[in-house]
């Protein structure tokens, strides 16, 4: 017998299989073509922090990218309030179809699962990671008046005025926050949080005086330290950064292992096609390897740093382990 005589005649198969098999084809085909097509109308990107400050700047460095690369605008939406809540919340409830991305932050995917027993949101599987974009150092900067031009004078002027000298942070529950319950922790010092909805209202009080400390990301105040209208005392990394050789840090002042950054990610409400989701990765990727781009970060003091999804995840996940510890040292509980 031959082979093609063992086949079914396909004007024999039955039409409900005949149509299921177009169906099959056309499925396969379809996730290609809608990735090549998107965008075909404006996207909105969610920002959770007011304009102005390092979140905003960054996402708006992208925005302008993707909005030149695909011929269709990116606009940008500023959603601040609760310690990016809002934003997250916004995000997870909007249509998985590419056209509604977030710029996530370190508190929304870690700190807030850490530090809320219920939130409207869930930080492993209401998003689709798509890639993070920057990372940034903490730095602990203050008003010129402060009579404390380092860390180790900074310790010893708090140790001085126990529950007096106040920071303020960007929110509850941001990394600064976590950033100042360590430092308490490991300098045995008692200072005061102030938290703020955004850097830029942490900025304006800062420079006006009304609190004498800030626990802000080099990218939020690069421009009035270059402006000496800041001081910093010392940055949160493991080794001196390249772009600020000349700042010491805390680690230098005799705290081994402290050690508080942040980053910025692009996420998609979860479900959305993953041809999609890597149009937006190949495109964060291309932008973040322009010049212009990298000079733009680089004066704000922030690293690039791109990620495919799944890494993305891995950072996540460490992340959740070495700021789980911080939280429960300090027994910080927010509801």
């Amino acid at each position: 017998m031959k082979i093609r005589d063992s086949m079914p005649d396909p004007a024999a198969l039955p039409i409900r299989a005949t149509c299921a098999s177009i169906a099959i084809a056309l499925g396969m085909c379809a996730w290609p073509a809608q990735g090549q097509s998107y965008p075909v109308r404006p996207v909105r990107l969610i920002i959770p922090f007011p304009p102005g400050g390092a979140t905003d700047a960054v996402g708006r460095t992208f925005a302008a990218k993707f909005t030149e690369a695909w011929g269709q605008q990116v606009i940008v939406d500023n959603r601040p309030g609760a310690n990016t809540i809002i934003a997250a919340e916004l995000t997870a409830r909007s249509a998985p179809d590419g056209y509604t991305l977030f710029l996530t932050t370190a508190a929304t995917q870690v700190n807030n699962a850490l530090l809320y027993r219920k939130l409207p949101y869930d930080a492993r599987k209401s998003f689709q990671l798509i890639s993070m974009a920057t990372l940034l150092p903490y730095a602990f900067a203050s008003h010129p008046s402060l009579p404390a031009s380092s860390i180790k004078e900074l310790v010893a002027l708090a140790k001085a005025r126990p529950g007096e000298l106040s920071y303020g942070t960007s929110g509850i529950g941001s990394s600064g926050h976590l950033a100042g319950v360590l430092f308490d922790t490991m300098t045995g010092t008692r200072m005061v949080h102030v938290p703020y909805k955004g850097a830029a209202l942490v900025i304006t009080d800062l420079l006006g005086g009304q609190i004498p400390l800030y626990l802000a990301t080099m990218t939020s105040i690069a421009t009035y330290v270059k402006n000496h209208k800041m001081k910093v005392l010392g940055i949160a990394t493991a080794k001196r950064h390249p772009t600020w050789p000349e700042i010491p840090t805390v680690a230098e002042a005799g705290y081994p292992g402290y050690e508080m950054n942040t980053w910025y990610g692009l996420v998609a409400p979860a479900g959305t096609p993953r041809a999609i989701v890597d149009r937006v990765h190949a495109e964060t990727v291309r932008a973040a390897k322009l010049p212009d781009v990298i000079e733009r970060m680089k004066a704000l003091g922030a690293d690039l740093h791109t990620t495919t999804p799944e890494e993305f995840a891995a950072y996540i996940e460490r992340d959740f382990q070495r700021v789980g510890r911080a939280v429960k040292a300090a027994g910080l509980r927010l509801d």
